[in-house]
């Protein structure tokens, strides 16, 4: 009998018949309901998803309600309708000068190494994850301000590659640490694309972006460890250069801007974790329509390379009955152990 972890490194090497993995993650709004649906307070446990990941990021502060301070500094409002992300409130990189001065805070040495230590201890026979939440691009304008990015992009390039310079080094620093214990897979978080195309644009991308990530996945291949990466929106332009730069997983391969042609392009190259749409799918169909997309998914990818997974944690607009068929499917699709 095949094992979570084993049916994810068998779709990791573009093997048929182990059955697809799958992953399920939800916002606070959709496991609430979920939750009360069930009766299962640990009902995001018993999904019998493939993945066991876990955040090595600090952890947040909260300092007044709603309102949370990283350990960069930023500051997420939550009090209002968004209570998973949030908005930030002002910036810790205001000027050209913070920018060029900027350090970024020290790397919790013990905080990694405890988590690293807790995911490497996981007995769930899972495929297990270390997760960098706000990676490169995320980060820096999450410091200094999107509109503040782009446009010192075009007219401070020096000054842009040195403050990203630092921000990767600091996470390279972090997964260093984190490689002190076993695990299977680090996991960056960084959305790049737009509904149509990247939000830089793919020459800005491959000028401050790519290197960064050059950096980071040729560390953790350098350490055995897989590397998955999850960008929100279109990535088409850029798509068939993540494989060179050294990525394995793309996470979130959204169907309604790919499509399920694209599997044959990345067959063997890049596999992809994703699939089912939580704008397009999810909130609309019915149940039965849910099933039967999840079983067309599947078959796209014949020779693996698939994990099945909704392409953002499920939101709190898709009716219950659709969760509970969605992950019947992933479960069908899985083989009758999973």
């Amino acid at each position: 009998m095949m094992g979570n972890r084993e049916r994810v490194l068998a779709a990791l090497r573009f093997e048929s018949g182990a059955g697809v993995p799958y992953e399920i993650g939800f916002n606070k709004g959709a496991l609430e309901k979920m939750v009360r649906r069930t009766g299962d307070r640990d009902f995001a446990r018993h999904t019998g998803s493939h993945l066991g990941i876990v955040s090595l990021s600090a952890p947040e502060t909260q300092f007044r309600p709603g309102f949370f301070r990283d350990e960069y500094g930023v500051v997420w409002n939550r009090s209002g309708a968004d209570r998973d992300v949030g908005n930030i409130e002002g910036n810790v990189v205001g000027s050209l000068e913070e920018l060029e001065n900027y350090r970024p805070p020290a790397v919790d040495r013990a905080w990694v190494l405890s988590r690293a230590k807790a995911l490497s201890e996981l007995d769930d026979g899972n495929f297990h994850v270390a997760q960098l939440h706000f990676s490169v691009f995320e980060r820096a304008w999450s410091l200094c301000g999107m509109e503040n990015l782009l446009i010192w992009m075009l007219d401070e390039p020096e000054a842009v590659r040195g403050f990203l310079d630092k921000i990767t080094s600091r996470c390279l620093e972090v997964l260093e640490t984190s490689f002190t214990y076993p695990y299977d897979c680090v996991y960056t978080g960084d959305d790049w694309g737009q509904q149509r195309g990247l939000i830089m644009g793919p020459p800005l991308w491959r000028e401050f972006i790519k290197p960064c990530f050059e950096r980071i996945y040729g560390l953790c291949h350098a350490h055995g460890r897989f590397t998955a990466h999850h960008s929100c929106g279109d990535l088409r332009d850029i798509l068939m250069e993540l494989p060179d730069m050294g990525l394995d997983i793309y996470q979130t391969f959204q169907p309604e801007i790919y499509g399920l042609e694209t599997a044959a392009l990345l067959r063997g190259k890049l596999s992809v974790w994703g699939g089912i749409s939580t704008q397009r799918d999810l909130p609309f169909l019915s149940p039965e329509d849910i099933r039967a997309l999840v079983k067309r998914t599947a078959a796209a990818f014949p020779e693996g390379g698939l994990i099945l997974a909704p392409t953002h944690s499920v939101m709190d607009d898709v009716p219950e009955d659709n969760i509970l068929a969605l992950l019947a499917a992933f479960r069908e699709q899985a083989g009758a152990e999973a």
